[in-house]
């Protein structure tokens, strides 16, 4: 038991007691340490949903100096219900709006944006913030596909630029230990990591096209994407299931776990090899305008032989593990396994059928050892406060999730889906970030930008 909390002790303290410690101290704390009188405006683009989430977490850190100044969203029906909540926060203090993104970087006023589009639009939105100087927090996946990625990596380091994606998991102390405690050799070497994303889905329908609601300016909402006419089932929110706006549940949900698997993993490289299979199950074609895959099975195998596996399941299933995990990750290693099932994790030795680490054996002093005690920082928030501090050091050393880990991360179900539609094994060269003979797989590492909404080959 000794040797045990000695190791545990070693790994999560250590390893990551710096980082892990700051993360988890409040806002008002961490932003008086980052210092407290540096206020930082900021603007929300997209406040639907997730975006809604990022304007309540950031506009609550009004009394830290941070203040959300404006609300843009290109459809206004969201406005007054956005306003209210930030004002609520802001004590009284009521932010402004406008309806195109562009307008929003012209104001010199603004030192921050938080980007919440839907995904064909993070990697433009980015790069034109970068270029006029705003820092940039993009929900995942960073980018809409892989040449907007790199785009915005050699953006953000053009006009250094801090920008944080959205894997909130980076700042979760919980997780953190969890990294730690697998790159420090709790389970030996972890020759092979597993994502898993079961989300049942029903049909969200089909309808026939027709003309826009007035509130939208449905031109700045396609923005990058390919023209179609309007149709309520392919726009909010259901514009994750169709390819030009979307990247399916394996590129919505799927990059955080494909973040913590290649995290678990210690990898600083892209995937050599690449195989994806799957399709919609359970919904007629007939019934429901869906293009994205529901169940989709996808295999990686880097370099030096080690393996990424990636399972969306978007019917009824099982779930996996004793944990019982169903969006979560599990690790093996050549010593024994370990799962992380949302914040919580457990390790288990060779074929003890009983964890001999994890984050809820505090009672044994198996998770952290001594008496100190990390807890995971709850909706994301240790993420913004970080991403807040670094936006006032100028810094983006600091980031938990820098622009160019959130690139290699968002890459994943971006491949992997390539691989799905043209159905074969995709080798792959990631100093360029090309497929190798393989001229079908290369042309969707892009696409045809729609002008004047151009993610530009020199940013």
């Amino acid at each position: 038991m000794e040797n045990r909390r000695t190791f545990i002790k070693k790994t999560a303290l250590g390893t990551a007691g710096v980082t892990v410690g700051l993360t988890a101290m409040p806002a008002k704390s961490y932003a008086r340490i980052l210092g407290a009188n540096d206020r930082v405006t900021m603007a929300i683009i997209g406040v639907r949903s997730r975006g809604k989430a990022l304007l309540r977490s950031f506009s609550g850190m009004y009394g830290d100096g941070v203040v959300v100044k404006t609300i843009c969203d290109a459809d206004t029906a969201f406005f007054d219900e956005a306003v209210q909540l930030a004002a609520e926060n802001q004590d009284g203090k009521k932010p402004g709006t406008e309806q195109d993104m562009r307008r929003v970087f012209e104001d010199k006023q603004i030192d921050a944006v938080a980007m919440a589009t839907p995904n064909h639009w993070h990697a433009l939105g980015t790069i034109w913030a970068c270029q006029a100087g705003k820092h940039v927090y993009v929900e995942k996946p960073s980018s809409h596909n892989v040449f907007e990625g790199r785009k915005m990596v050699e953006a953000a380091r053009k006009y250094n630029i801090v920008v944080q994606v959205g894997f909130q998991n980076r700042s979760n102390t919980n997780v953190m230990q969890a990294m730690a405690f697998l790159h420090e050799g709790g389970i030996g070497d972890v020759y092979m990591a597993r994502g898993m994303c079961f989300k049942p889905r029903d049909s969200f329908g089909i309808s026939k096209d027709s003309e826009p609601p007035s509130t939208l300016d449905y031109d700045l909402w396609l923005g990058p994407a390919a023209y179609r006419p309007y149709n309520e089932k392919k726009g909010h929110y259901n514009w994750h299931w169709h390819w030009d706006t979307g990247n399916g549940d394996t590129g919505n949900q799927g990059p955080h776990q494909f973040d913590v698997a290649r995290w678990g993993l210690n990898k600083k490289v892209h995937p050599v090899k690449i195989q994806s299979m799957g399709g919609i199950f359970g919904i007629s074609p007939h019934e429901c305008s869906q293009e994205t895959p529901n169940t989709q099975t996808s295999l990686f195998e880097y370099e030096d032989g080690k393996i990424l596996e990636f399972e969306t399941r978007g019917r009824y299933t099982n779930a996996e593990a004793p944990a019982g995990i169903r969006i979560g990750n599990i690790f093996y290693g050549t010593e024994g396994w370990m799962e992380v099932n949302g914040s919580n994790w457990k390790a288990y030795k060779g074929r003890e059928k009983e964890p001999f680490a994890g984050s809820d054996l505090e009672a044994e002093g198996a998770a952290v050892g001594g008496d100190q005690t990390f807890r995971a920082a709850p909706g994301g928030g240790g993420h913004f406060a970080n991403f807040i501090g670094a936006v006032r050091s100028g810094n983006r050393f600091g980031l938990h999730c820098d622009i160019g880990e959130g690139h290699m991360s968002s890459a994943l179900p971006l491949i992997a889906n390539i691989a799905y539609r043209v159905g074969d094994t995709l080798h792959f060269n990631g100093e360029f970030e090309k497929f190798i003979d393989q001229d079908e797989a290369n042309m969707m590492l892009t696409r045809k930008y729609r002008h004047p909404y151009v993610v530009p080959d020199v940013v």
